[in-house]
Parts: structure tokens; C-alpha cells; sequence
């Protein structure tokens, strides 16, 4: 309750009388305690301008010995020395949480592509690589299930039967760009692959008849712009490697509307829901990595990266397969908390941070007209979000 009070001086005659009326009206006397009481105590100065919390108060004070019924007293303090308001504490720490969100995401998407690319070099099997990693994240989620630190979703086969499109899409895209940073620079692969959102546009504007606004079309330039000069003047280019980034490209694009249209209504955390896909997508994917590399060839790999890169060899490839898992997990547990334009803008923020940290750890050699063609599609993919809402 918020009272706004305006304090009047008494009158010199404050002793003898408490109002001032036509009548005189007798007043009685206090006891000589009470009297000594209002001597010595000082009145409060209030100001009439900031408004005043009214606290209840258990002791009460009488003026005669008689018994009495108890009445609620109140004492009143300014506002401004008053608690922060709840509202305001609980903003901050929603922004102080994204904060962390977006941090971690982006530690662990450096982190993971750094070991990926280890990986890769003493390793040459995209295949049984992007395996692992979907593997580590089953038996990551497996454990949270059983240990309780994670709740179990309750999801029935309709889940299962819409979530099968999307599997196979991030099945593809997975394995696509695990293909192209198998041979080409990390910085190489992020430049193509932040031409997705040219992808998701012709493909919403052509097969689902789709429109947009202007701004959305006009931001494709610079995207498709940097990242054709990026091919161009990139010293490493392979071009089976650039269509495993294009493929990777087109395949998300198709897990994300298969997820938008197959997966509404479906009430699973982004923890559990990113959990079930890397658990399907593994399924998926194993027969085909038999099939295409075998155990034969991963035998032969496996030895020779051991004899020469020895024991760290294998905490590379633990590091990347569980890295992997906890970027891609902190990624959708990050979209229940906020929107898809702060979304959009962060996971350009983090290609940025993926492509510098790569160049200056590998050491990778880049043309000036390579890092302008990066900053161009970086900042295409920035204007593509900021039009898109």
C-alpha cells in the first residue's frame, strides 16, 4: 500500500490541545510517562513528494492503563530506501542467463570445431566421425535419463513419425559438413555455410510458395555475393568439399521446415527434443557408414592416426564427439529462452567466432579478398535476420 503523505508543523499549543475549533474542547492529560515519551522523541520528517510503504507493527501504545483492544498500528518508510522491485531483478537475471547461453554456445561451437578438424587431419573418415559424435550425445542423454538429471519425455510414435523427416535432414547435414571440413579449411566451411539462409529462402519462395518482404530479398546479395567470392579466392578449394557445405546448406534448411510443420504442437524441451533427434539420426546413419568407409578401412585409420598421433589421438576424437553434443544441446535449450531474431543474430556472432579462432589456431593461410568476401556474407546473413522479423 503506497500512501503519500504531507506533514503540517504543530501548533505551539500542541501541549494543551490537538485541533484547533470553534469550541475549545478540554483535553486530557497524558501520564508523565507519556509525556516524557512525546518530549524526547523527535518527529519524523517526511517528504511530500515520494510516496510512502505502510508495514505493520505488532507493539501498540495506550494512553491509560485500562485494557484495551488491541488496534494495528503502521510505520511508514520513503520508497526510494526501500527493496529493488522484483520485476527488475528477475529481468536482470533473465539477461544475465542469455548472456551465459550465448557465451557457452560459442565456447563450445570453437572448441568442437577445433578437435573436429584435429580429428579430421590424423583421421580422414567423415563418416565414422560424424557417427561418434551422434553416438557420444545418445549415451550423454542415455546417462541424464537414468541418473534423473534430466527429465524423461513422454513422447508416443506420432512424436516419433514427425521427427523421422527431420532426423534424415540433420542426418545429411551432419554428415555434408563433417565431408567438407574433412579436406577444406574450418574458416572455408563457416563461409559457405552461412549462405543457409539463401537456401531457406529460394526454397520457401519456390517449392512452398512462400513470399517476402523486399529487404529479405535485397539481403541474399551480399550473402550469395561473399560467399561465391570466398570460393573463388580461396586458396584450398576442393570442389567436392564446397558441395558437401552447399548439401549441408540445403539439408538444415529442410530440417527446419520439416520441424516447424511436422513437430507443432509437440510439447518436448529443446534438451529432450535435440536428445530423441541425435538418438534417430544415429540410427539412421550407421548402416550407411558401414556401408560407405567399413570397419576395414576405420581399422586401418585408426592404427596409423594412433601411431602417430599416440594417446591424445583418442581424447581428440572424445572431445570433438562430446563437444559436439553439448553445442548442439546448449544451441535449442537457448531457443526456449529466447527469440528466433536474437537467435539468428547470435548464431551469426558465433560463426564469427568459429572462423577467427580456426585462422589464428591452424595458422590458415587467407587472402585478403577472402577475409572481405567472409565479411561480406557474414554481414549479408546479419541484414537477412534483421529483415526476416
Amino acid at each position: 500500500m503506497i500512501l503519500s503523505l504531507k506533514y503540517t508543523a504543530p501548533s505551539p499549543l500542541a501541549g494543551s490541545a490537538a485541533f484547533s475549533c470553534r469550541k475549545r474542547v478540554p483535553v486530557p492529560r497524558l501520564p508523565p510517562s507519556i509525556q516524557n515519551l512525546q518530549q524526547s522523541t523527535a518527529l519524523p520528517s517526511f517528504s511530500s513528494h515520494k510516496p510512502l510503504y505502510i508495514i505493520p507493527c505488532t507493539q501498540n501504545l495506550t494512553l491509560s492503563t485500562k485494557p484495551r483492544r488491541k488496534v494495528a498500528e503502521c510505520h511508514a518508510y520513503e520508497a526510494d530506501k526501500s527493496q529493488p522491485q522484483a520485476a527488475g531483478t528477475s529481468e536482470a537475471a533473465q539477461k544475465l542467463k542469455i548472456g551465459l547461453y550465448f557465451a557457452t554456445w560459442w565456447a563450445l561451437n570453437v572448441v568442437f570445431n577445433i578437435y573436429n578438424k584435429k580429428v579430421l587431419n590424423a583421421f580422414p573418415y567423415p563418416w565414422l566421425t560424424s557417427t561418434l559424435s551422434l553416438a557420444a550425445g545418445s549415451l550423454i542423454m542415455f546417462i541424464s535419463w537414468a541418473t534423473k538429471l534430466a527429465h524423461v519425455p513422454k513422447v508416443n510414435m506420432d512424436f516419433w513419425r514427425a521427427l523421422f523427416p527431420v532426423a534424415v535432414a540433420h542426418t545429411v547435414g551432419h554428415v555434408a559438413a563433417t565431408v567438407s571440413m574433412s579436406k577444406v579449411a574450418v574458416s572455408f566451411t563457416h563461409i559457405i555455410k552461412s549462405g543457409e539462409p539463401a537456401f531457406s529462402v529460394l526454397v520457401s519462395r519456390f517449392l512452398l510458395g512462400e513470399s517476402f518482404p523486399i529487404p529479405v530479398y535485397l539481403s541474399l546479395v551480399p550473402i550469395i555475393g561473399g560467399c561465391a567470392l570466398a570460393a573463388v579466392t580461396e586458396l584450398n578449394f576442393n570442389m567436392i568439399r564446397f558441395m558437401g557445405a552447399m548439401i549441408s546448406n540445403l539439408a538444415f534448411v529442410f530440417r527446419n521446415i520439416f520441424s516447424k510443420k511436422g513437430m507443432k504442437g509437440m510439447s518436448v524441451s529443446g534438451l529432450n527434443y535435440y536428445a530423441c533427434l541425435s538418438i534417430l539420426s544415429l540410427l539412421i546413419l550407421i548402416p550407411f557408414a558401414i556401408l560407405v568407409e567399413g570397419p576395414k578401412m576405420w581399422a586401418v585409420g585408426w592404427q596409423t592416426a594412433l601411431s602417430q598421433i599416440r594417446p591424445n589421438f583418442v581424447w581428440w576424437v572424445v572431445a570433438q564427439s562430446v563437444f559436439y553434443h553439448l553445442c548442439n544441446q546448449v544451441s535449442c535449450m537457448s531457443l526456449d529462452q529466447i527469440s528466433p531474431l536474437t537467435f539468428s543474430i547470435g548464431n551469426t556472432m558465433k560463426r564469427i567466432s568459429v572462423i577467427v579462432s580456426s585462422i589464428l589456431i591452424f595458422h590458415t593461410p587467407i587472402h585478403p579478398t577472402n577475409a572481405v568476401a567472409a565479411a561480406i556474407a557474414i554481414l549479408g546473413t546479419f541484414l537477412y535476420s534483421q529483415a526476416k522479423q
